[in-house]
């Protein structure tokens, strides 16, 4: 198999570049590796870890997707890497105990990796074998049908004796963290509603978050910190900072004071890296494992390799690290398009390199609430933002990654009918 342009990895960046890509070079010249048959918008795991968001209505079908915006997707993991032949590596897809599709090499005339980011558990005792990340869909799920096992012995307790409830320790208060743990809280709610009578949200299902930082959403405005402890503070969820954890069992957490936090359930959402498996491809990596790519993305001293996302050591004209979030996966995706489509019509690539541009973050609190800063066009710049308008703008970030992938009519079309299912269904998945 041979192909023009050859990405791997179909999260936001990636798969955002395969649809431009194919839509402005036509069928033939693109194709999209991936190990999964459909995609998610990775800033929302931590809805389908809480049960408001079922992922086979939100996932949508990279085969599907291939049809529609001209580009060929080849399912499977990559493996391997040959620069000198210009080939990838393609593992073999396994399924209910036989091969589905056997290993194969891609050619390539130019390759960029995307593959995103895994945890980075700081070497910390436990944290590997007893917590769960939200890196990926089947991370999610994992979480999800462990939260409903326990919601369900601990209503049997409940009922018999009086006595019993959950305990849900996060890890890391960075933006995941403290959505999820705002998410938990409104769906407690819900599952109490659907069956688990005995139990009561607030009472019942002890949710802790800890953080190593003096505050949550450290990197973000302190005032945008505070809106956001003063919102958890309300929702009764417990935020403990300054904790450096040093120890995780079974069934709970230590932290370096000595103090030890039961743990029905734990999420490790303190830190990120790239996949280790770059490091096996002969590629040069940099800070946290990421590839080493110049100012036009160029993986260093590898002719016609390029990296965005995530899994890219890419550093911002300030010479500060770009820090790994869904705008800079965009930016970074419209920058390549450009470049690849200048190389594919025969012409120079930009004059420019590569520059990001921080418009702000937003945190979701709950499906209600959500607060941010926003960055002006003035250096150093920003508005505070909270309540139904920044909620309004939170939702219209998936929105546009979505416009991105279906096009403006599909996009309309997708959120109409989300609207309505999510009206005519429960408020969390139950199955």
């Amino acid at each position: 198999m041979q192909s023009e342009i050859v990405i791997v990895g179909g999260g936001a960046g990636g798969l955002e570049l395969a649809c431009k890509l194919g839509r402005k070079l036509g069928p033939g010249k693109v194709a999209l590796v991936d190990s999964r048959l459909y995609h998610i918008w990775k800033p929302s795991l931590h809805e389908v870890a809480a049960g408001t968001l079922d992922i086979h209505q939100e996932g949508l079908s990279y085969q599907m997707l291939a049809h529609d915006n001209g580009f060929a997707f080849i399912y499977g993991p990559m493996t391997g890497l040959d620069t000198a032949a210009r080939k990838v590596i393609v593992g073999a897809v396994a399924g209910g105990g036989e091969e589905v599709l056997p290993e194969r090499h891609l050619g390539y005339g130019s390759l960029v990796l995307a593959v995103g980011s895994t945890s980075n558990y700081f070497g910390v005792p436990g944290a590997a074998e007893y917590t769960i990340s939200l890196n990926a869909t089947e991370d999610a799920e994992r979480f999800r049908l462990r939260l409903l096992r326990l919601l369900a012995r601990a209503d049997e307790h409940k009922e018999e004796s009086g006595d019993g409830g959950i305990n849900i320790v996060i890890i890391g208060g960075g933006a995941t963290g403290v959505e999820l743990s705002a998410e938990l809280r409104e769906a407690s709610g819900a599952y109490a509603v659907y069956g688990f009578s005995h139990l009561q949200g607030r009472r019942d299902v002890h949710i802790t978050l800890l953080e190593g930082a003096p505050r949550i959403l450290a990197p973000l405005p302190e005032r945008v910190s505070n809106a956001a402890l003063r919102l958890l503070d309300k929702r009764s969820i417990k935020v403990v900072t300054d904790c450096r954890v040093t120890q995780i069992d079974a069934d709970k957490v230590h932290d370096k004071k000595g103090n030890v936090y039961p743990a029905d359930l734990c999420v490790w959402a303190a830190g990120i890296r790239a996949p280790e498996f770059l490091g096996s491809l002969g590629l040069p990596t940099g800070h946290g494992g990421g590839l080493d790519v110049d100012d036009r993305l160029r993986v260093k001293g590898v002719p016609d390799v390029y990296a965005l996302g995530d899994c890219a050591a890419c550093v911002d004209g300030n010479g500060k690290p770009v820090p790994p979030r869904a705008q800079a996966a965009h930016q970074q995706a419209d920058y390549l398009c450009d470049t690849l489509v200048r190389r594919a019509e025969g012409k120079p690539a930009p004059d420019k390199p590569y520059k990001y541009r921080d418009y702000g973050s937003l945190v979701s609190i709950g499906h209600g609430t959500t607060v941010g800063s926003l960055m002006g066009a003035l250096r150093g710049a920003s508005w505070f933002v909270e309540g139904f308008v920044a909620r309004l703008m939170y939702v219209s970030l998936h929105l546009m990654h979505h416009q991105a992938v279906l096009g403006p009519i599909r996009t309309g079309v997708l959120a109409v009918a989300r609207f309505l299912v999510r009206r005519a269904t429960p408020l969390v998945k139950l199955h």
